[in-house]
């Protein structure tokens, strides 16, 4: 079993206002976020932090620069009024081995769907994930052999916590039992529950108090 802090992939923290949030976090961490790249077709794009060599912060948000997609954009970015930390992502080194055990465990992560964007250095990533069904039960994600982000984004952020919240703690534990994750979680409204650091300071989703077991 892994703790979630250590099989995770990364954090998505959707935004109404990519440069804003980015902005905001900058001057509350210190850290500024690296450019990611846009998701072609889907109304958005990505910028970056590192939390280590395999995991980091994607806040994601609309991109002006595309049109509006045919439906909504992912993680119920057009909803929003302000960043939230919306998903969790674990790295899975082979896709069809994890749906498999996952499955035969009792929980079924859902199908796997292949994606790409290019980085404003012209490299192209391409993954595997399956989708998003929750905030708080983590989506699935295979990077293949494209290069991890991780290793280009904004270095500076520390994750200092990574619990979650659930009005049904005992469905959420075996939904992440059947994954080799091992979690942290309170009884409540369904959230997740991050604390941030950076040289100049310390943010926490969706509040400090929350944070305390």
């Amino acid at each position: 079993m892994r703790t979630s802090i250590a099989a995770l992939d990364h954090l998505v923290l959707a935004t109404p206002d990519l440069h804003a949030t980015a902005a905001w976090l900058q001057a509350q961490t210190g850290v500024t976020p690296s450019a990611g790249g846009q998701h072609v077709g889907k109304g958005t794009r990505n910028m970056l932090c590192s939390f280590g060599p395999t995991s980091y912060l994607e806040i994601v948000g609309p991109d002006p620069e595309q049109p509006a997609p045919p439906g909504p954009r992912p993680f119920g970015i057009d909803d929003l009024l302000e960043a939230r930390i919306v998903a969790w992502a674990i790295a899975v080194p082979d896709m069809d081995a994890e749906l498999s055990s996952a499955r035969d465990a009792g929980y079924d992560p859902g199908p796997a769907a292949s994606m790409q964007r290019k980085r404003p250095d012209g490299v192209v990533l391409s993954w595997t994930l399956t989708a998003n069904l929750s905030t708080t039960t983590p989506f699935l994600i295979d990077w293949g052999t494209s290069p991890h982000p991780a290793a280009s984004a904004a270095p500076g952020l520390e994750l200092g916590e990574l619990l979650a919240r659930h009005p049904h703690p005992d469905q959420l534990t075996a939904q992440l039992g059947a994954l080799g994750i091992t979690m942290g979680i309170l009884a409540g409204a369904e959230a997740l529950l991050v604390e941030l650091r950076g040289p100049l300071g310390m943010l926490a989703f969706p509040s400090a108090g929350d944070l305390r077991l």
